[in-house]
């Protein structure tokens, strides 16, 4: 017994170097229990992030997809959602929002881009899915237009007539055979006398053809003229030819045309047109 207590006698100082020992073998414990912890803290998140990750991946790639497939929109009514998706920025589309807040149209991609102040590139990527009303596309469509060339009907030709829309070769013949029986055209309205000309027709003859010089009528007196020459006037059937000779034979001279529409049946219309053919001196 006394031999044991001689061996686990120790000094002061040997004392002390063994609770140092000892202090230093708890902190080390501490320490690498410490380091085991955090390593295994450091799987765990690794774990954790690369799952988020693999999720912020999966979104992407459908946020792909789904901006692959874009329908075309009417800028005027573009949401703030899909703008930023087309990758507009904050700015750009809070001018979008203020303009059309303004009671006013974006009509154009000019206007487009002066509204928003989008980059060209970015304009080049959203101008296929534009998709303006018919009446604003049709509206910015520049329309060619072609000068028209008015030209004389009283020296048409065939040949000219017939390349006016509608007029064949046959109507271009009824159109030349008439001015010949009037003596020429002295009024675009006489046109409408030709017949089988469609209204619509023409209305296009009309644009291109007009009395650019009055014909040289030979007038009839109408105190000497015989009952045939009389109804050879275009205006003049047989029936009023004769009543015309009656009533100058009846009256013994006409003084002035206007007495004319004194006779039984006169067409008064046609007046300012029959007066084209005749005289009373």
């Amino acid at each position: 017994m006394k031999f044991i207590k001689s061996h686990l006698r120790y000094s002061k100082s040997q004392r002390n170097g063994i609770f140092l020992l000892l202090s230093i073998v708890i902190v080390l414990q501490i320490f690498l229990w410490f380091v085991h912890a955090n390593k295994q803290e450091q799987v765990e998140f690794s774990t954790i992030s690369n799952h988020l990750q693999s999720e912020l991946d999966s979104i992407a790639s459908l946020d792909e997809v789904i901006n692959t497939k874009i329908n075309p929109f009417n800028p005027n009514y573009l949401s703030d959602y899909k703008a930023y998706q087309l990758g507009m920025t904050v700015e750009q589309i809070d001018r979008l929002m203020a303009f059309r807040s303004s009671g006013k149209y974006i009509n154009s991609p000019a206007d487009f881009k002066r509204v928003t102040q989008v980059s060209d590139s970015l304009l080049a990527v959203m101008l296929p899915y534009f998709k303006f009303p018919d009446w604003v596309t049709k509206k910015n469509v520049a329309v060619k237009t072609v000068k028209i060339v008015v030209k004389d009907i009283n020296t048409a030709t065939q040949e000219a007539l017939v390349k006016v829309k509608g007029i064949g070769a046959q109507r271009a013949s009824n159109i030349i055979q008439y001015r010949k029986l009037l003596g020429g055209y002295t009024y675009d309205e006489q046109l409408k006398e030709v017949w089988g000309i469609p209204k619509e027709v023409l209305k296009t003859l009309q644009k291109e053809f007009k009395v650019l010089s009055k014909p040289n009528i030979d007038q009839l007196n109408v105190n000497t003229a015989t009952v045939n020459q009389l109804s050879k006037i275009v205006y003049i059937n047989y029936a009023l030819a004769k009543s015309i000779v009656a009533y100058r034979t009846e009256v013994a001279e006409i003084q002035d045309l206007e007495e004319l529409k004194i006779i039984r049946d006169f067409p008064k219309d046609k007046f300012n047109l029959i007066s084209l053919y005749l005289h009373a001196y």
